[in-house]
């Protein structure tokens, strides 16, 4: 059997990567290949098949696979095998309004993303919450899972505080030092901006190492779609994990996350750990840019600020924070993280196996 993988457009992470290491591991008889973008190729383990982002190798390899497994769109032109599986995991609970709910995309977007939409044959669902949400925005009449992301079983794992120390080892974080995760989502004028210019990140990086000293270390990671928008940041008190192969081990290694509108929140929430949403343009992201499916205000597991020094602030009272905000965050992953138990690849394991026995069994193998 072949399986192709992509995460966010030639990545080794993600939902795909989690069910890779699944499949592979008990699977390693089968062709397993993936996307893969040169400029995160060292991210990739040694051994791990791959094919370019682009071109005609991938092409033969997604007209070749009985199994796709994606976490975002695949923006090709190729035709699916008959009886191939498609199966589409996306890659967040969706606070912003995606595809067909947006409130602006530029011409013609929407139109190419549709093509990809008729090929999937199952979406992934993280939630109950998010379940409806993704099948009127992307008009899928096909079967949706809601069974949880396969990405975040670690974070209910027994090896997760292994995980945290590791990571936290190999970024150069000390145990005592409160390591802040910032993430912030992207916005869609400044990606489709003529000229492409740099990103820069709202929050006061000067200020962060002023107050907060050698005990806080900030790790910044851009959405990957402004990844290359912007220069590595790497100074005392700053570690840049825009490029780190994986979220979910991040969010063992980090203390407290400080985000907007970005789905990270809804996985980060799974630890129980303190969150603090920077929200600087909350009105026109959500009234004019890209609009929510909710009010975030009433509803986040963490405060809402508006400006860089707010945030600081909050920073240096986590354990108050935590106190005022227990119930909304209880709320908020009894509304989310239901179905995060660290069994999502267990419930999915039914895709690989069905898919594997429509396959000739062959005969006289040495």
């Amino acid at each position: 059997m072949k399986i192709v993988y992509d995460s966010f457009e030639g990545r080794y992470s993600d939902n795909p990567r989690a069910l890779y290491e699944r499949w592979s591991r008990a699977n390693p008889t089968d062709e397993h290949v993936w996307r893969c973008d040169p400029r995160h190729a060292d991210s990739f383990p040694a051994g791990v098949s791959t094919v370019p982002v682009n071109g005609p190798e991938t092409r033969a390899a997604l007209e070749q696979a009985d199994l796709i497994v994606a976490n975002s769109h695949l923006e090709l032109d190729w035709d699916k095998k008959p009886g191939a599986v498609y199966l589409q995991t996306w890659h967040g609970t969706p606070l912003k309004r995606i595809h067909n709910d947006v409130l602006w995309a530029p011409e013609g977007v929407l139109a190419n993303l549709d093509r990809d939409v008729a090929r999937w044959d199952y979406l992934l669902s993280p939630n109950a919450e998010s379940t409806p949400r993704l099948r009127d925005a992307f008009g899928f009449t096909g079967e949706i899972l809601e069974v949880g992301y396969p990405r975040n079983d670690i974070l209910s794992s027994p090896d997760a505080d292994e995980v945290r120390a590791q990571v936290r080892a190999s970024l150069g974080i000390a145990d005592d030092v409160t390591a802040v995760l910032y993430t912030p989502t992207w916005r869609d004028d400044e990606f489709y901006a003529d000229g492409t210019p740099n990103v820069e990140l709202a929050l006061d990086v000067d200020d962060f190492i002023a107050t907060l000293g050698p005990t806080f270390a900030l790790l910044p990671r851009l959405h990957y779609k402004v990844t290359h928008r912007a220069d590595p940041m790497q100074r005392s008190g700053v570690v840049d994990v825009s490029r780190y192969a994986d979220a979910p081990d991040l969010y063992l290694a980090a203390d407290v996350m400080i985000t907007d509108y970005s789905s990270t929140m809804f996985d980060f929430a799974i630890t129980a750990k303190p969150l603090i949403f920077f929200a600087y343009d909350l009105e026109s992201y959500r009234d004019s840019l890209r609009g929510f499916y909710f009010d975030l205000e009433p509803l986040a597991p963490g405060p809402v600020l508006r400006t860089s020094p707010e945030v600081i602030a909050a920073l240096q009272d986590l354990d108050g924070l935590a106190r005022r905000f227990e119930q909304p965050h209880a709320e908020f992953r009894r509304l989310f993280s239901h179905r995060e138990d660290g069994h999502a690849g267990d419930r999915l394991q039914w895709v690989y196996d069905t898919v594997s026995s429509r396959q000739p069994q062959l005969s006289g193998r040495d």
